[in-house]
């Protein structure tokens, strides 16, 4: 079994599974897709809505692991910081090359975006690892949860009732479309916006905490459990806090870090007892393919999707079409709409499998 100061394969398989279910989600084969692999219209929960708060969480354990590791070894804060940075403004400028592609018309380019969302709460949950305690990483996920709730619900804005939470009237869209203008993903709101990036850091900093108590003195029973208890835990504050401030993923809600969380880490904890403890590693291989070259998994099937997305073919009926669509009724075509959005997108992560199965075959992981 691993020991804790070496890279947990566990982490990499969850990685991998959010990952994989980041591909297949973002995939569909034409406009018709399961409710489960599509996002709640506004308010709930799908599989799909905890792909998302995954890979934060995630990012919070990983940095915990790797940025330890590198002070263990003598190196200095400020310089981690410095490569921090780095790191953080690489992947928010691959954020923007996404948004912009083919054209990047600077007028109206989306600014944030999923990239850029995980660039930030990355900066900010390796600012408090390094130089915060504890105890006051655990105030600020309080504070934060508390006050962006505060925020949305006794703030108005110019039009709308005092806590309005609908798409148009909500605080945060009214920030957003007050900085953003034209460069939001919607016209009224954006669901990488600059307020609900507040919650998402605590979404990290839910995993900052997470990595300190797996890499902290105890069996690893004892870690698991306690990773599956304390998810079990925030699923029944984050349901009942849901009660009253919405559980809602692009407003990225308290009680939506909550359950997200509690979900991250009840998942997290069956991945680590299964591989960590009884040693059942050969289900997970294709998981960890995707999880130890996550970024540019990421990067490489949405940058494909717009290629397909940009090449019009019209379907059989004379409506607009794409290539995506093309494939997916002459592939798939005998199978109910929702059947074939589904095939399109297993096969499209199938198909990046292959192609990171093969790099990691040749032991070729693309670091940023």
């Amino acid at each position: 079994m691993r020991t804790e100061s070496k890279r947990l394969l566990s982490l990499d398989v969850f990685r991998g599974i959010t990952i994989a279910g980041m591909i297949l989600v973002n995939s569909p084969g034409n406009e018709t897709a399961y409710t489960q692999l599509d996002h709640a219209a506004w308010n709930g929960l799908t599989l799909t809505d905890l792909v998302f708060p995954f890979f934060v969480f995630i990012v919070g354990i990983s940095l915990v692991f790797s940025l330890s590791r590198r002070i263990e070894e003598g190196q200095d804060r400020r310089l981690l910081m410095v490569q921090v940075v780095k790191r953080a403004l690489i992947i928010f400028g691959l954020g923007l090359l996404l948004n912009g592609f083919p054209h990047y018309h600077l007028d109206t380019i989306r600014i944030p975006g999923v990239l850029q969302r995980i660039a930030i709460c990355y900066f900010f949950c390796a600012l408090f690892f390094l130089w915060t305690t504890i105890s006051i990483q655990i105030s600020s996920v309080a504070i934060l949860l508390f006050g962006y709730w505060w925020l949305m619900t006794h703030l108005q804005v110019p039009g709308f009732m005092v806590g309005d939470l609908t798409k148009e009237g909500n605080f945060a869209a009214y920030i957003d479309r007050t900085v953003f203008g034209a460069h939001l993903y919607r016209p009224v709101y954006d669901p990488e916006g600059i307020l609900s990036t507040l919650p998402a850091i605590a979404t990290g900093l839910l995993g900052n905490l997470a990595g300190y108590w797996l890499r902290g003195p105890g069996a690893p029973k004892r870690k698991a459990t306690g990773c599956i208890q304390a998810g079990i835990v925030f699923l029944l504050g984050g349901w009942k806090w849901g009660q009253y401030f919405p559980i809602n993923k692009a407003l990225w809600t308290s009680s939506y870090v909550l359950v997200t969380a509690g979900w991250a880490l009840v998942i997290f904890g069956l991945c680590y007892w299964l591989i960590e403890i009884k040693g059942w590693r050969r289900w997970s291989k294709p998981f960890e393919v995707f999880g130890v070259n996550a970024i540019a998994a990421y990067f490489l099937h949405v940058f494909f999707l717009k290629v397909q997305n940009l090449i019009h073919i019209p379907q059989p009926d004379g409506t607009p079409g794409n290539l995506r669509f093309y494939i997916t009724q002459h592939l798939f075509g005998w199978a109910s709409p929702q059947n074939a959005s589904l095939a399109y997108a297993t096969s499209y992560t199938l198909l990046w499998l292959a192609v990171f199965w093969t790099l990691y075959r040749k032991r070729i992981f693309i670091k940023i």
